[in-house]
């Protein structure tokens, strides 16, 4: 075999173990109803979201004191542009949220916590973000995917009654899965946990990169290999372990900066034969990936909160500015340009609202499975927040992009759109890039397809195995297909839905178009579709908008149920579903005619540096400047920043 051949050997081969790493650690059943993946096979649930579920009343009477303690609080002592241009978030701010019990908001009464519900973390989150996403960014990363959440889902009672009334009482946690030459994809990670020869605990050995919270935590999730041996699934198994950070060999080898949320705790964590007690192995050798998926499925709920924070400041900051600001005679805002952004922050805002909302609501009812409601939207609402935070930019102008430090100085409201333009782009990278969100949701989009087809199109297997996978699945879809074209999906089906009727049918008649489009795309690639992924992104981004549609519609109806003469909300949801209506339709189209095939083309050649052209006429950076850079000594933190401050009153 010669070198080439070789290295493409080793690639698919490498490719292949990945798939096989990701596929065992994803819950593979389905336990419990799903909304969005019963919408990827073409059936609008509207019984498991409509009416909208309520919140527990007995809860909501615990939260109420405690979220008005969270708002004072905040009010008084975050200060958004000083945390954020001292790089730092004072001890004294974390503690004071801690002694609020800010720590331990979904940690069960029992092990000192609050044991809110999704509903009100979220709202305690918003509430911390609408002043400093760094602030509320210790909060979720402690709670959301720091030791809490696996702990609760996956400790044993002695782990429990050990770690969850410290984290409660606001010891700070991190959860470490990131390694230099690993991110989304697990395969390849070199952390290591070797058992000691009498078992009573494992050596653990490896780096860990951006772990946020980790430089300031106390608790650490830490994944790592484990030897494979019987009894272990997979090869290579990945474990998870609580870690201590004052354990002796743990140490932070680095702080790392960013382009904004800038007063986080991130870095770079080191371990050198760390030794970890085998009672602090969580739930299990081997089932490390599976566990940091789920506690990810659930942790996603949290940032769709910041999201949609940031949207209501910045549609506050921009609909005063549109009718202060006077150029040619009006008003801004009554310019049918500036009035088309500020149209569409006021309906996507509320569209982000009101899936957040519904999801949380749904995860609160115990009965649903919402990994796939969580995942879209983590993705959704990102990547709207991005573009709000764009249009909110263009808007104020000059304004937009000059610090709030400066417009301070200058006199004028400080506003920090430009602040908040640097802390929502991280959105669309951490807890899963849009990428790879896309490529999530259509693995399980396409599950029920691969369950009853996927022997049919899997060329590993024998031929005489495919052809009678193939019999069977074409009688399945000789009932199915018919199935995702029949439905009456027109008037007067939905009319208690009243003037928002018309999109609840459209979104009927669009999921079993999608559910088809879904079938044909595996028809037309069939192996190849994973390779497809704008073609995938495609159909996951028609069904994240028809469940913001539907999420819209819902909290439309029980706004106005609760508030009878209140017609507002039909006009937003009626706005927002109709930019979803238009974005659904474009993607419909552009699904097989398109010039994928063309854009991936030239990739291949920029990459094969066919156009290295093109990079003449301008400065690059030296090669020098570049290799000497990891080398630099660790700078340390100010001196102000390690002194412990005291609690505000």
């Amino acid at each position: 075999m010669n070198t080439s051949a070789a290295n493409d050997h080793r690639t698919m081969s490498d490719a292949q173990e990945s798939r096989d790493v990701a596929e065992g650690a994803r819950q593979a059943r389905w336990e419990k109803r799903s909304f969005m993946k019963e919408l990827f096979g073409g059936r609008l649930s509207l019984d498991l979201v409509h009416p909208h579920p309520g919140q527990d009343p007995e809860e909501a009477a615990r939260a109420a004191p405690f979220l008005e303690s969270i708002r004072r609080f905040v009010e008084a002592h975050v200060d958004g542009d000083a945390f954020d241009r001292d790089g730092w978030v004072p001890d004294s701010v974390l503690q004071g949220l801690a002694d609020l019990g800010a720590y331990g908001i979904k940690i069960p009464r029992e092990y000192g916590g609050l044991g809110l519900s999704q509903t009100s973390y979220n709202r305690a989150l918003a509430l911390v973000a609408s002043r400093c996403a760094s602030t509320a960014a210790f909060l979720s990363a402690h709670q959301s995917i720091g030791v809490p959440t696996p702990l609760v889902l996956f400790g044993t009672e002695a782990q429990k009654r050990k770690y969850l009334p410290r984290a409660a009482r606001g010891e700070l946690s991190a959860f470490a899965l990131t390694e230099p030459d690993v991110g989304s994809d697990p395969a390849n990670m070199s952390t290591f946990a070797e058992p000691s020869a009498d078992g009573t605990h494992y050596i653990l050995n490896g780096e860990k990169l951006w772990t946020t919270n980790g430089p300031r935590a106390d608790l650490l999730v830490v994944m790592a290999r484990t030897p494979a041996r019987e009894g272990v699934r997979g090869k290579r198994p990945i474990s998870a372990f609580i870690v201590e950070r004052a354990w002796p060999g743990v140490e932070v080898g680095h702080i790392c900066r960013f382009m904004g949320l800038n007063g986080i705790s991130n870095g770079v964590l080191h371990f050198r034969n760390v030794k970890v007690p085998r009672e602090n192995l969580l739930w299990g050798e081997g089932l490390g990936l599976k566990l940091a998926l789920i506690t990810l499925n659930t942790g996603r709920l949290a940032l769709p909160a910041f999201c949609a924070a940031a949207g209501k400041g910045l549609l506050r900051a921009c609909r005063k500015w549109a009718n202060e600001r006077v150029q040619w005679g009006a008003p801004i805002g009554k310019h049918d340009a500036v009035a088309q952004m500020l149209g569409r922050m006021a309906a996507e805002t509320y569209a982000m609202e009101a899936a957040v909302d519904l999801a949380a609501a749904m995860s609160g009812l115990g009965t649903l499975d919402i990994r796939l409601e969580a995942a879209t939207a983590k993705l959704w609402h990102s990547e709207k927040a991005w573009d709000l935070v764009n249009d909110a930019v263009q808007i104020r102008g000059g304004r937009g992009y000059e610090t709030a430090d400066s417009l301070r100085q200058r006199g004028e409201e400080p506003l920090p759109v430009e602040r908040a333009l640097r802390d929502a782009r991280i959105n669309l990278i951490f807890e899963g890039s849009s990428e790879i969100m896309r490529l999530f949701i259509a693995r399980e989009a396409v599950d029920e397809h691969l369950t009853v087809a996927g022997a049919a199109i899997d060329p590993r297997l024998p031929l005489s195995t495919r052809a009678a996978a193939f019999l069977r699945a074409g009688l399945h879809y000789a009932v199915w297909y018919p199935g995702r074209w029949l439905g009456w999906g027109r008037w007067p089906r939905y009319g208690a839905f009243g003037p928002l009727a018309t999109h609840v049918r459209f979104a009927n008649r669009a999921s079993r178009k999608l559910a088809r489009t879904l079938f044909h795309a595996m028809m037309r690639f069939g192996p190849r579709l994973e390779q497809r992924q704008a073609v995938l992104g495609r159909l996951v981004d028609i069904g994240g908008d028809l469940f913001v549609m539907t999420a819209s519609c819902v909290r439309a109806m029980m706004l106005v149920r609760e508030e009878p003469g209140n017609r507002t909300p039909h006009e937003l949801a009626h706005a927002a579903c109709k930019l979803a209506r238009r974005r659904i339709r474009a993607n419909f189209r552009a699904v097989f005619r398109n010039d994928d095939t063309d854009m991936y083309k030239v990739a291949r050649g920029a990459m094969g540096d066919r156009y290295d052209w093109l990079e003449k006429g301008v400065i690059h950076e030296p090669a020098a400047t570049r290799a000497a850079a990891p080398t630099q000594p660790l700078r340390p933190e100010p001196e102000h920043r390690r002194v412990t401050e005291p609690v505000p009153g």
